[in-house]
């Protein structure tokens, strides 16, 4: 079973996390065509342990026996200390940052590269940031978590996800601050933000938290593979002044 999802703190650190002021802190790793019609408030008609029941194709969210997000102390989760960097082949690409409400996006236009697992390439389409974080160790919630959305050919999704703590500056963040100015209040505004290096939010490290889960909203797709980055990274808190 996946863990209680939860709500974000304060709308300061949603913006931080490149989610809108008004998002919930859980976040799905691919579009849903109809947003509305779930939410992420415990108790509602559409809440969260309602979702399987929501629609037939939905199903996995109440009945699935491998979603996501854990706690990375769970029996299912692998500590790797043999992947050494990952083998990927990122590189630069023309990006928009989208708020679609719920949270904001940079979603790759062009080809930004690949990640290869297991003999499997998958594609880099987006990145997109959780406050608080949806993963825990051992119990623990860190301040964000950054996930980068990857797809093979076939359909297959994988994830990367890095967790954050407050630190000194964020490379990437920095560079998207103009553009969370300009879009954060924005629902459904979708803008150009020229090409952006995907290496920049991928951090380094050499061990992970290997398991097999679950998309984290509807419709709960299992089968994701998630690689999790064990070193924790910081996060300037200078951006929280935006909504200050």
């Amino acid at each position: 079973m996946r863990q209680s999802r939860h709500l974000t703190v304060s709308s300061a650190a949603i913006l931080l996390l490149l989610l809108a002021a008004a998002a919930p802190a859980a976040r799905a790793q691919e579009e849903t065509e109809h947003e509305e019609e779930f939410s992420y408030v415990p108790g509602e008609e559409n809440g969260p342990e309602h979702w399987g029941a929501i629609k037939e194709e939905w199903a996995a969210c109440g009945t699935g026996k491998m979603q996501s997000p854990i706690d990375l102390s769970h029996h299912r989760v692998s500590l790797v200390r043999s992947l050494g960097y990952l083998n990927h082949s990122y590189r630069s690409a023309e990006a928009s940052i989208v708020n679609r409400g719920h949270d904001i996006m940079v979603k790759f236009n062009g080809d930004a590269g690949s990640l290869v697992i297991n003999g499997t390439a998958y594609n880099l389409h987006q990145i997109h940031w959780h406050s608080p974080s949806e993963h825990t160790v051992n119990g623990r919630r860190y301040d964000m978590e950054l996930h980068l959305v990857h797809q093979s050919a076939e359909n297959k999704a994988a994830v990367v996800g890095l967790l954050y703590e407050v630190g000194s500056s964020d490379g990437f963040l920095r560079k998207m601050e103009p553009f969370l100015k300009r879009i954060a209040d924005k629902k459904d505004r979708e803008e150009r933000v020229g090409v952006v290096n995907p290496a920049g939010a991928r951090g380094r490290a050499s061990v992970y938290y290997r398991y097999m889960g679950s998309l984290t909203t509807p419709p709960c797709k299992e089968g994701v593979i998630w690689t999790i980055v064990r070193r924790v990274g910081p996060h300037s808190s200078n951006l929280v002044s935006f909504l200050a």
